[in-house]
């Protein structure tokens, strides 16, 4: 098997990209589609509001993680509820929470993390729901934004070039593949960073992006792809890497500042500049395609990672909004 191939396996086999299949499961019990309106399979729900848009998110956390790293997970409750508005070309109001824990001993450092992350990243925790009666610690954290200009899962279009925004100033949070570039940072420079998506927005360098979630960069990308109604064929060498990490390792990686953006070529100098301005790696790391397929390639072959003709991933084809 080549290097290609076998690095196609480990992508095909990653736990991040199959949970994802999960989500047309629930979707279709709950009668959700990506029709018109307020289109299901972005990192928001977008609804529309005066001149601009609310933007609502919830994420919850594995368990096992919640209980191997209680302080981290609740600074992540905060953290990635933020990337997923930054991503969609909005800025924070507030969050909510609801924390399960056995007793208040338990519940302790979760909260700890929430209340370090919402005063780093300047963004208030206003409510939520805490049971401090389980057997087990379990975490939820819902966010509330408002965007100007969006940046959707759902306007990638053929011929765009993708582009990877990655911080990688940090390191592995072990034993998960989590990249922590985040909690020793400076303030501003944490704030300043989430600034940056909805000033490409607003600046009309974009119409689609989406944050990198544990599905890794391949994965984000063919959920990207399925939203859009497209394929995308990446380049794996061109992917923003930490020197010394192996890359199928860093492939199914879940980055604490880590966007996707698919952008029109004309468009792709200032784009890689605006993150470059901050010290944060940005290239361009393939081609959006109209065949439907998510491919890798190392330049001389290909392997294909997701052929949504054969079989859908969240079953979210939305196409352009």
């Amino acid at each position: 098997m080549s290097d290609l191939a076998a690095l196609g396996e480990t992508l095909r086999s990653a736990r991040g990209l199959k949970a994802k299949r999960d989500i047309a499961d629930a979707a279709s019990r709950l009668g959700l589609s990506a029709a018109p309106g307020i289109p299901v399979g972005d990192d928001c729900a977008a609804i529309a509001d005066g001149d601009g848009w609310l933007l609502l998110a919830i994420e919850g956390f594995m368990n096992e993680f919640v209980a191997a790293d209680p302080w981290f997970a609740g600074w992540c409750g905060m953290m990635v509820n933020l990337s997923d508005i930054a991503a969609m070309g909005g800025r924070p109001v507030a969050v909510v929470d609801a924390v399960w824990a056995d007793g208040a001993a338990g519940a302790d450092p979760v909260l700890a993390g929430l209340r370090a992350a919402s005063e780093a990243f300047g963004v208030p925790i206003v409510g939520g729901h805490t049971n401090l009666g389980t057997d087990r610690g379990q975490l939820a954290v819902a966010v509330l934004g408002r965007a100007k200009r969006l940046l959707t899962s759902f306007d990638a279009r053929p011929g765009d070039r993708l582009i990877a925004s990655i911080d990688l100033r940090g390191r592995y949070r072990e034993p998960f593949s989590n990249w922590e570039a985040a909690t020793d940072a400076p303030l501003a420079r944490l704030r300043g960073d989430l600034e940056i998506l909805p000033e490409i927005a607003e600046a009309g360098l974009a119409l689609a992006a989406k944050d990198i979630s544990q599905a890794g960069v391949v994965g984000t990308a063919a959920m990207l792809a399925e939203c859009s109604g497209v394929g995308i064929a990446i380049d794996v060498a061109a992917v923003p890497r930490p020197s010394g990490v192996p890359l199928g390792r860093w492939l199914t990686s879940f980055p604490s500042f880590g966007y996707l953006l698919s952008v029109n070529h004309r468009h792709v100098p200032e784009v890689l500049a605006r993150f470059h301005r901050r010290d944060i790696a940005a290239a361009d790391i393939g081609t959006v395609t109209a065949d439907r397929i998510v491919s890798i390639t190392d330049g001389s072959s290909s392997e294909t990672i997701w052929d949504f003709g054969d079989s859908p991933l969240m079953a979210f084809a939305g196409g352009p909004s």
